[in-house]
């Protein structure tokens, strides 16, 4: 039973990245979209469907939807069902005639793979549709008419009380909403930052996102690696650097925090060098073994600038995230950003503040980082069934983990869950390229991207794709 780790409904299901769009509501959306996987040879003859609870519980809609489309395609002879045996594509999937409609030369669509284990995104078919909703409609009822002209470039006074409230509570962060400014994002805080408010030289750790280090280069900022070890970056090599940027909740993407010691020896050289500390706390919630650290901002506000979205929480879509600002950076910023709200959506905001306010942000987190802690715990128990030699190192936080690999293994893995249809990435794509300790072999797994019920053929094809001991 060597494919016994894997749930049977499970292991038939894939994701099928449906689109729901057009007129005539989400059962005749998701008809559409079914058809066309079909018709395009997406879904080939004899692929079994999710269950229709499990499809439904994906894309946010109601069971009966997805079992009368079920059933409408049953009819229509693009599917079929037998009791026992679940719902497959029919080996003769088009109808007769079907082909004097379909253009003989359709445009060549693009494949993606069949399993995606990428980090840096959470689970897409989790986002809480019905309680954002709810706090769309609140927050759109509540709006005082002045929200619908220009926005503040400070972004909306409702998001800021509610965030300076939140960020206190979960992260331990110490400001006032005179001091927070929202933004789009991580990457639009480091462009409204550099280079009008801050200049290089910027000390950054070793591992990191080459998209982060390339907007920087084009800022004209230039970038010094810092060594990491067990206890994260080692700060003790900061010179004449005037700023750091630094992930320590849960170091991307190796996992480790920093230690306690680092945390106050960083704020030591910012105080005597005059320097700043920016703190991504991209995924900093998410913490399974214990109670999330909180944030470095807490030791000295006047010396760090923290920096959060909701892009890991809730769903990079949706473009929100947030600046916590020394008070001598506040106006600096505000002018770089402009005189009007360009980039995040005032009802985005009103809605987030809501969502916040009304304690439907923490029951999501809550439920997510039950929902992660047990994904993680399942691609643990998996490699020790199918690959002892492999180990996840890290602490047992965040959206992802990093597999340690034998020595050279690393491009052969990576080739391998190519041929695997699975998306993931090599430990080297995130180094420092002046970085001047060697790279370890190693695979970076984001156990948060899958949806469900394609987590566990996933989690098959990674283990298919590892190097032998």
């Amino acid at each position: 039973m060597a494919n016994s780790w894997v749930n049977s409904a499970e292991r038939i299901g894939a994701d099928l990245h449906l689109e729901l769009s057009g007129p005539g509501g989400r059962r005749a959306a998701l008809i559409r979209a079914l058809r066309e996987a079909v018709r395009s040879g997406r879904l080939a003859p004899g692929t079994r469907l999710p269950p229709y609870r499990s499809l439904a519980a994906d894309l946010g809609v109601a069971r009966n939807t997805v079992a009368d489309a079920y059933a409408e395609l049953v009819a229509e002879g693009w599917l079929t069902a037998r009791q026992g045996s679940g719902t497959l594509v029919a080996e003769r999937a088009e109808p007769l005639g079907v082909h004097a409609r379909v253009p003989k030369k359709a445009p060549p669509r693009a494949r993606g793979p069949r399993h995606d284990l990428r980090q840096g995104t959470p689970d897409a078919s989790s986002f809480p549709r019905a309680a954002w909703l709810a706090s769309y409609r609140r927050a759109l009822r509540q709006a005082p008419n002045e929200a619908f002209g220009p926005g503040d470039p400070a972004g909306r006074i409702e998001l800021r009380v509610a965030l300076t409230e939140y960020l206190a509570r979960a992260r331990g962060v110490r400001t006032e909403p005179g001091r927070i400014v929202i933004c789009s994002g991580f990457a639009h805080a480091l462009r409204l930052l550099f280079p009008e408010v801050l200049r290089g030289p910027l000390a950054v750790e070793s591992y990191g996102l080459a998209f982060h280090r390339e907007l920087l280069t084009a800022a004209g900022v230039r970038t010094v690696p810092l060594p990491l070890d067990e206890d994260g970056a080692r700060v003790d090599g900061l010179d004449r650097e005037r700023a750091v940027l630094l992930t320590p909740a849960h170091q991307f993407p190796t996992g480790g925090p920093l230690h306690p010691a680092r945390r106050a020896a960083v704020i030591d050289w910012a105080r005597a060098r005059g320097g700043v500390i920016l703190e991504d706390d991209y995924d900093g919630e998410f913490r399974y073994d214990r109670k999330p650290v909180g944030a470095v901002q807490g030791l000295d506000p006047e010396r760090v600038v923290h920096i959060g979205s909701v892009s890991k929480s809730l769903s990079p879509a949706l473009r929100l995230g947030w600046m916590v600002l020394p008070e001598r950076y506040v106006e600096g910023v505000l002018e770089a950003k402009g005189e009007r709200e360009a980039w995040a959506s005032v009802l985005d905001q009103l809605t987030l503040a809501d969502f916040v306010v009304s304690g439907s942000y923490d029951r999501h987190v809550r439920r997510m980082r039950q929902r992660y802690r047990r994904r993680r715990d399942r691609l643990v128990d998996a490699l020790a069934v199918h690959a002892p030699h492999v180990e996840v190192t890290g602490i047992a936080a965040g959206l992802h983990a990093v597999l340690r690999l034998p020595p050279g293994s690393e491009q052969s893995a990576v080739k391998a869950a190519v041929w695997q249809g699975l998306a993931l990435d090599g430990l080297a794509e995130f180094r420092h390229p002046e970085a001047s300790t060697a790279a370890p072999d190693g695979l970076v797994v984001g156990y948060a991207t899958p949806s469900e019920h394609a987590y566990g053929a996933a989690l098959e094809a990674l283990c298919a794709a590892l190097p032998p001991p």
